[in-house]
């Protein structure tokens, strides 16, 4: 159960005291009933509410594509640099949305935001094994052994071991680089381990889910039906 003003404010984008003054207006009906007490509770799951004459769904969970421009850190908030919940509108920040694992400051590209704890995880935990695809530019020419020590498994300068991933060497220094664990700064560590410090790095894929090619740093977008069908059953999740 669920106070309508709570609904309402997050099915519609509007603040509380917004909702609120929809609701006594008489914009509000449920299940074909005007209802004007903004305390009052209703089962969201069942409830058909309308705003307006409009259909007004409440959704638990919201998930979010972005193209993350290189410049942005990764996090819901900072009392004094910008981040990636910046280029979002209120009415969707206000719903907790946050990233799901980091993108440091200077990689651009696919970050997927979410209110979505258990979906979050699974995406970042190892154990489900999704892939992640970066374009590397790197400051010195690749060589015909790095796939395979990608593939064996690097051990980085601290210690850090990395579990098998794969490189594709495109041109003389860019290359994907595909993993599956989302260690601190790990593809960059990863090349820089092999001697091959990067230049530029941009996320093209998480699983099934990609950037669109082309300009497009900062464009964000909800996942599709489709989309997220593919997401669950990748993650074992039952939605």
């Amino acid at each position: 159960m669920i106070r309508l003003d709570k609904y309402i404010a997050d099915a519609a984008g509007l603040t509380r005291s917004e909702a609120g003054k929809a609701i006594r207006s008489g914009a509000v009906a449920v299940d074909g009933t005007v209802l004007r007490k903004p305390e009052r509770k209703i089962d969201e799951a069942a409830a058909a509410v309308s705003l307006n004459g409009m259909p007004c769904v409440w959704r638990r969970f919201r998930y979010y594509l972005l193209d993350k421009p290189a410049g942005l850190i990764t996090a819901s908030r900072d009392r004094t640099r910008e981040t990636v919940l910046d280029l979002f509108p209120p009415e969707i920040r206000k719903t907790d949305i946050a990233p799901v694992g980091r993108l440091d400051k200077d990689t651009s590209g696919l970050l997927l935001l979410t209110n979505d704890g258990e979906f979050a995880h699974r995406v970042i935990s190892p154990k489900y094994e999704v892939p992640k695809v970066y374009r590397a530019a790197v400051e010195h020419p690749l060589e015909p052994e790095d796939p395979e020590r990608f593939r064996s498994g690097l051990v980085l300068a601290d210690g850090t071991a990395c579990l098998p991933a794969e490189l594709e060497i495109l041109d003389a220094c860019e290359c994907l680089v595909t993993v599956r664990e989302g260690k601190y700064h790990q593809v960059r560590r990863m090349l820089a381990s092999v001697g091959k410090p990067v230049l530029t790095l941009r996320r093209l894929s998480v699983g099934p889910l990609r950037v669109e090619p082309g300009p497009g740093a900062g464009r964000w977008r909800e996942l599709t039906e489709e989309e997220l069908c593919m997401m669950f059953k990748l993650l074992g999740m039952e939605k």
